[in-house]
């Protein structure tokens, strides 16, 4: 299939994006293109703009200051997935970029444009919401800050304002003695996340959980924070009892949808079972 008609811009610096973006009607932003050059051919997006951000330097690499990773927007998964400081310092990140799609999506599709589409089914959210992403957007004011918990705000809906960019990704670097992991219920054709979950804890010398984050993604509308889960962590020796305790809360608070994939008896029950896995595989981490 065949897009509507669009004019093509292709600018050299985050300031020209910003003014394109300003200026004109209609205009879409286009990073790796996974998500809307499929929706255009379907034509469930007609822009009149598109303007493509690949030209634009800075906007790609992942570096560390101090103790935090900080991902530019135009990252692949791929650089995501293979980078040594990630592998290092929050492996969980990594690993998450190595399930999303495959090996084409992986290399073309990047962060920030997963993370601005927001994507109900999509990967990453859970894994920004568990460690606490921080997602930088840059507009005509300048730059500011927004906590993953603040950003996805709906259906394929954030607090990216309408002139603006996501620019980076900021990353927290856990303490020691922490462990993440996330698993999924992949779809067998997309590989779209039916439910995954994120969890990520931090255990004392007695091994009690001082620290539990819980993300949520492809139940429902949005990804969300698994606040009954957490607090059923926090303060506790994770044994079997504890983890399976508080997993049941997993679809608490989750908008849960039925859909093709299931009912929401029946994907309510696959956050609390992904739930426990990825609480059991954290702890195992956090142990060493």
């Amino acid at each position: 299939m065949y897009p509507a008609a669009f004019e093509y811009h292709a600018p050299t610096s985050v300031r020209d994006a910003l003014g394109l973006l300003g200026s004109l009607e209609d205009a879409k932003i286009l990073a790796g293109g996974h998500s809307l050059v499929p929706m255009m051919k379907l034509r469930l997006a007609q822009p009149k703009h598109v303007i493509d951000l690949r030209k634009v330097p800075g906007l790609t690499g992942i570096k560390e200051e101090g103790s935090t990773i900080v991902l530019g927007a135009m990252a692949t998964h791929w650089d995501v997935e293979s980078s040594p400081i990630l592998k290092a310092k929050a492996p969980v990140v990594a690993e998450t970029a190595a399930v999303i799609g495959d090996p084409a999506v992986r290399n073309k599709g990047t962060i920030g444009g997963s993370l601005a589409h927001a994507d109900p089914a999509a990967d990453m959210p859970a894994t920004a919401i568990a460690l606490g992403f921080e997602l930088v957007c840059e507009g005509p004011k300048g730059r500011r800050t927004v906590k993953a918990d603040d950003w996805f705000q709906g259906l394929m809906s954030t607090a990216l304002g309408e002139d603006e960019l996501l620019v980076e990704v900021r990353v927290p670097v856990w303490p020691a003695g922490s462990g993440a992991c996330y698993m999924k219920f992949p779809h067998p054709a997309s590989r779209f996340a039916v439910v995954g979950v994120c969890a990520a804890v931090t255990l004392d010398k007695n091994g009690a959980c001082t620290r539990a984050g819980v993300g949520v993604t492809g139940a429902g509308t949005k990804a969300v924070r698994a606040r009954g889960v957490e607090a059923g962590l926090a303060g506790k020796r994770l044994d079997a009892a504890a983890i399976e305790a508080a997993a049941q809360k997993a679809a608490e608070g989750v908008d849960v949808q039925a859909d093709l994939q299931g009912s929401v008896e029946y994907k309510a029950h696959l956050c609390r079972v992904f739930a426990r896995r990825a609480i059991e595989a954290a702890v195992k981490r956090a142990q060493g």
